[in-house]
């Protein structure tokens, strides 16, 4: 059946579809976190600085992520979308899996590299679809409760993995982690059908219709003063979000001497809960808020990153994990209601055939940042504290870079000030 033979979706099976994508997005960061909560026992068994194990957490993931985002939300523009996502899917379910199997430094590098090009291929085609299946008033919505797989998948992954690693060894980690994907990729691949691009908006495209180029899309959106500034506002909080889940389990083992098990139920139940708590908030209060002023779409996460500042510090410098984690909970409750705002906005900045790519620049940009930037800087500044703070060199480095989602407010703020007219115009274009 084409994509183009299905015909306006139901709420059922627009909800349906959802769940699926939230499904492989959960696996998806189960996946790429599950290399945190083993990290120490690589250290460990492989002889490795914190600059090596900050290379597997970031730039070895991001940068091939980075570099295949783009071609493969090309693909999901013109071509189908389910396909894209199936086939990232296995692919980077089963690097995850050989990861558990790697007998040096070099051959978890290369898997990390394959996770990263797998995972490319998750995130933009799946936007894509669930604006076709969603209205705008109620995409921030949607798109937070799918933002929902980033912290469900912390949590499965902590609490899962260090279950595992408690239980058996950091590599039986890695397979359990990985192989649960396939069989949903093929799920979605024969169970999933594609509406015509631009439905949420009751837009009809025609069959004959091209998608825009990578070129004509980048250029396109850089004219969006709205989405530059916001997008420098999310490198920020990813600055802030990915050192925490990278270097979190590692600061908990190292500084509070927790287990693996006891990190995955404390550190990943608080992440997972506080986090999808935070992302729907957001996302509902984005939706009726912007009906009386669309730039609430925006001063909404400035306020939130504002607020959540303060309850990070005594996270990583109380002496008492108590109350270090009930601060933890109440930050990250905070600072991940900007997520639904933010990808919606990603959305209704560009038109219905060019919202794959748009979506693959934000992410691309922000796993560059956050992911290939955030856990290598934190890895280079634990290596030159330790010689004067020790084990709480981490407390440190995790603390300044906190400092960042002060940043992000201020930026969220300035993107604030052209939101109405850049809509304007991509409305205009539609025309």
């Amino acid at each position: 059946m084409s994509q183009h033979d299905v015909g306006a979706p139901t709420s059922r099976r627009a909800w349906y579809v959802l769940t699926l994508l939230l499904l492989a997005y959960i696996l998806n960061f189960v996946d790429r976190n599950i290399l945190s909560i083993v990290a120490e026992d690589i250290k460990l068994e492989m002889g490795l600085s914190d600059t090596q194990l900050g290379f597997l957490l970031g730039p070895a993931f991001a940068a091939c992520n980075v570099l295949a985002s783009f071609p493969l939300a090309r693909w999901a523009d013109v071509g189908s979308r389910k396909l894209v996502i199936a086939l990232g899917l296995t692919v980077w379910s089963a690097m995850t899996a050989a990861s558990g199997l790697a007998r040096g430094y070099g051959q978890l590098a290369i898997a990390r590299f394959g996770i990263g090009v797998g995972e490319a291929a998750g995130t933009p085609p799946s936007h894509s679809l669930i604006s076709d299946y969603f209205p705008p008033e109620r995409r921030a919505t949607a798109l937070s409760i799918y933002g929902w797989g980033i912290y469900l998948g912390v949590m499965f992954g902590f609490m899962g993995g260090g279950l595992v690693r408690d239980l058996f060894d950091w590599r039986t980690a890695f397979l359990v982690a990985g192989l649960p994907g396939i069989p949903l990729a093929l799920l979605i691949y024969l169970t999933v059908h594609e509406p015509k691009r631009g439905e949420g908006e009751g837009e009809k495209a025609s069959r004959g219709e091209s998608a825009p180029t990578i070129r004509e899309v980048v250029r396109t959106l850089a004219r969006k003063r709205t989405f530059v500034w916001m997008v420098g506002a999310g490198c920020f909080q990813a600055l802030v979000g990915y050192s925490v889940l990278f270097w979190g389990p590692v600061y908990l083992i190292r500084v509070h001497g927790m287990s693996g098990t006891e990190v995955g139920v404390s550190f990943g139940l608080v992440a997972g809960l506080a986090g999808v708590g935070g992302a729907t908030l957001g996302g509902v209060l984005s939706d009726r808020l912007q009906q009386r002023d669309v730039r609430w779409n925006l001063w909404l996460p400035a306020l939130v990153s504002l607020a959540a500042f303060p309850f990070a510090l005594p996270f990583y410098l109380s002496p008492a994990i108590g109350p270090a984690l009930v601060s933890f909970g109440i930050f990250y409750f905070l600072n991940n209601m900007y997520v639904g705002p933010m990808w919606s906005l990603a959305q209704g900045l560009a038109a219905p055939r060019m919202r794959a790519l748009a979506s693959a620049t934000l992410l691309a940009t922000l796993n560059l940042v956050g992911q290939g930037v955030g856990p290598q800087v934190i890895g280079f500044a634990n290596d030159g504290l330790a010689g004067r703070f020790g084990t709480d060199a981490i407390r440190y480095s995790l603390s300044a870079m906190a400092c960042c989602g002060l940043v992000a407010a201020v930026l969220f703020a300035v993107a604030a000030r052209t939101l109405r007219e850049d809509l304007a115009e991509t409305e205009n274009a539609k025309a």
